[in-house]
């Protein structure tokens, strides 16, 4: 059914202007979610690109398309195709433009990458008429309703998606369906059986939209399928080429200070090749509800869970054996952990 699971540990690698001095941020609370079975264009790109090491290669020719677009922050925020200006919560025609139905016209990221044609996408193949379990990652957990739209039969696969395109009532919903495992994860999901649309061949794009009941915030995806027989099985994904290298650099976190409610930390980003390494972004998951205050000698981004750190202008080059650090503050409920993994990854 899915290609691989895995646990994300490399934080999102989003393309900022480094800053000066002491950042000062609040990690915004919000829902995140997307289509795991079958899988989302943005989440079965991070399959395809996800490597051994964590690094993030995409191999798919549209996932590579996407991200020329889009920049890689897409790839760390597979889980954020989200909007919340919008009036009420699960707001679709007329609020989502045609053409921008698969990044959701975004209001957190760019996703506009993956609104793109292409015959590349990465499908899941599966029987019309069939009933599948949906699984839907719960990245956070908030109580909505989940309505599952199809293309019509002879839509127009060549152009971007439009509301013209779709049936235009749901084939499946559900409301507040159960779930496994706890949010932050890859392998935690709500999940519920939907009956797919007889009747139906060769490639459909399957429509999803999660409309929050406790806010308007929702999330929208697309998962590109193929009505061939199939129970599941994903292609599209991966590639005999190699993919882009990638410098790999270590880094050490330290806690250095603790006070009632709060720690300080330091982290050492060192480069252990023998060539000069420039630019370095260092991911890692916030444990325990911590809560970032300050940071500095880099640009420090949340995104629920994940914390990333890119370089600043200053710290950026490495030569072989050298190293960097970056600190932050933090307010903590409970005692500071070291993280269990921190990733290190330069262009």
């Amino acid at each position: 059914m899915r290609k691989r699971r895995r646990s994300i540990l490399t934080g999102m690698c989003a393309v900022m202007a480094a800053l000066g001095g002491v950042v000062l941020f609040a990690v915004p609370a919000s829902a995140h979610g997307a289509m795991e079975i079958p899988g989302s264009r943005t989440f079965l790109c991070y399959e395809d690109a996800i490597t051994s090491t964590g690094q993030i290669q995409p191999h798919n020719p549209a996932c590579q398309a996407a991200i020329a677009n889009s920049g890689p922050t897409p790839l760390y925020n597979w889980f954020a195709v989200g909007n919340r200006s919008g009036t009420t919560s699960g707001e679709t025609t007329g609020f989502i433009p045609d053409g921008k139905l698969c990044s959701g016209n975004s209001s957190y990221f760019d996703f506009s990458g993956f609104d793109a044609a292409s015959p590349d996408w990465p499908k899941t193949h599966l029987t019309a008429g069939a009933t599948i379990q949906i699984q839907y990652n719960k990245w956070a957990a908030h109580p909505g309703t989940f309505s599952l739209y199809i293309t019509k039969p002879g839509w127009d696969s060549t152009k971007p998606l439009t509301w013209a395109d779709m049936e235009p009532m749901p084939f499946s919903t559900a409301t507040n369906p159960p779930s496994v495992g706890n949010p932050g994860s890859i392998s935690s999901y709500y999940y519920w059986n939907a009956t797919l649309p007889s009747g139906y061949t060769g490639y459909h794009i399957i429509y999803s939209v999660w409309a929050r009941s406790d806010s308007t915030e929702t999330f929208y995806g697309c998962s590109d399928v193929v009505f061939d027989g199939g129970n599941g099985q994903v292609t599209g994904i991966g590639s005999t080429a190699p993919p882009p290298t990638e410098t790999p650099c270590a880094a050490t976190y330290a806690i250095t200070t603790t006070w009632p409610g709060g720690f300080q930390a330091e982290v050492t980003v060192t480069n252990p090749t023998t060539s000069t390494m420039y630019g370095w972004t260092v991911g890692w998951v916030l444990a325990n509800d911590e809560t970032v205050s300050s940071s500095w000698n880099g640009t420090l981004t949340p995104a629920g869970s994940l914390a990333t750190m890119k370089n600043a202008s200053w710290n950026n080059v490495l030569p072989p054996g050298g190293s960097a650090t970056f600190g932050f503050t933090a307010s903590e409920a409970s005692t500071p952990v070291v993280p269990a993994s921190v990733s290190c990854q330069s262009p």
